[in-house]
């Protein structure tokens, strides 16, 4: 006859334990509603004609997710912790009204996945067909802000978002770090039944090992975006996809093997793109364009672009080239620098450097990235 486990007489009383969590959960929900009452009160104070837009602010919500984590003795972990105090003030912002978010499309991207992560799931996420046109509609205020892709630790810039601030006049408003795990997805019983791989051309080029190893004969296709190809796994037999768990809900299909992207460090940056110039967080970066309009002078030109940082110590953190478009052999580059553009010492290293350029944009100065 089995015995039976004797009771441990110190253990906790589960029913307590239970009726505790309740009464914290009380609480919780209570200070929830006395945190949106106050945003409500924050809307009034901006007047009946305030938009959402009027009522974010990256800069005042950076600080506040600092603060979270400086608090944070666990157990949960960090990015948890974020995670809800995000959604949390995303709720309460969207009471007046959801913030227009557009973002490269269609739905079930990593840019999605960005849009959510950054701004919480309480607003409308729009999905356009090009970087080109989240630009545009943020440009024409059908969209409150866009979220774009700029960089692959393993692919290097995307050199299409780059591009769009040489004319664009909108504004970087911040950083997003999105871990990149990339699946293969489709509706097939097993590799061997795969003819084709749709997938956008980075996301193939992620995968390249895994793929040259386990499907050495299939069809590799570039497609727009990741989305795309996971609607053609859908939709057409013989054809699977790559892509991330977003995009395998959205579309239907099963993953098929995870995580076959060739580095377990695959990450991706996106920018948010707004119309305004951000005030100072605190704890800022600032992102210029900057030329002296002779870039084929050679190595001389870019050490007296350099000089203004290096006089008044100021960091920087990337730097890349691109054509002008303005003459053969034309270059302009961008900057990511320590420091908010309109404090020191940043300010008077952007003085220095405004003096011997022929062109010069601030193209952002937002909260460094909370994680």
């Amino acid at each position: 006859m089995a015995k039976v486990p004797k009771k441990d007489e110190s253990a906790p009383d589960l029913s307590s334990i239970r009726q505790q969590i309740d009464d914290v959960d009380q609480k919780i929900q209570a200070l929830i509603s006395d945190r949106a009452r106050l945003a409500q009160q924050v809307g009034v104070s901006k007047g009946s004609d305030a938009t959402a837009v009027d009522f974010y602010r990256p800069e005042r919500e950076a600080e506040v997710l600092r603060g979270v984590l400086d608090r944070n003795d666990g157990p949960l972990r960090d990015e948890e912790v974020l995670r809800l105090f995000r959604e949390i003030m995303s709720a309460c912002l969207a009471q007046q009204e959801p913030l227009k978010i557009g973002f490269l499309g269609p739905e079930g991207t990593f840019t999605q996945t960005a849009v959510f992560k950054h701004f919480g799931h309480s607003v409308r996420a729009l999905p356009f067909g090009t970087i080109d046109e989240v630009f545009q509609e943020v440009e024409s205020g059908a969209a409150d802000f866009g979220v774009v892709p700029i960089e692959n630790s393993t692919e290097g810039t995307v050199n299409n978002t780059l591009d769009m601030f040489l004319t664009s006049p909108l504004k970087i408003g911040g950083e997003i770090e999105l871990r990149i795990e990339q699946h293969l997805l489709g509706q097939l019983a097993s590799l061997d039944k795969i003819e084709r791989v749709c997938a956008h051309e980075q996301a193939l080029a992620q995968c390249r090992g895994w793929l040259r190893e386990y499907l050495p004969d299939v069809e590799l296709i570039g497609v727009s975006s990741n989305a795309v190809g996971a609607r053609r796994a859908r939709d057409e037999d013989g054809t699977a996809a790559i892509g991330g768990e977003a995009a395998a809900e959205v579309y239907g299909l099963k993953t098929m093997v995870n995580n076959i992207e060739d580095r377990d460090d695959n990450a991706t940056r996106f920018l948010v793109i707004g119309r305004k110039l951000l005030t100072s967080s605190g704890d800022d970066k600032t992102t210029i364009l900057v030329s002296t309009g002779d870039t084929a002078g050679g190595a001389g030109v870019l050490h007296s672009l350099l000089q203004p940082f290096s006089k008044h110590a100021v960091n920087i953190t990337r730097i890349e080239s691109r054509p002008s478009r303005r003459k053969n052999w034309d270059y302009v580059f961008f900057l990511d620098l320590d420091g908010h553009a309109e404090e020191e010492p940043l300010s008077l290293a952007l003085a220095d450097l405004k003096k011997i350029s022929s062109l010069f944009r601030v193209l952002g100065a937002y909260p460094k990235l909370v994680k």
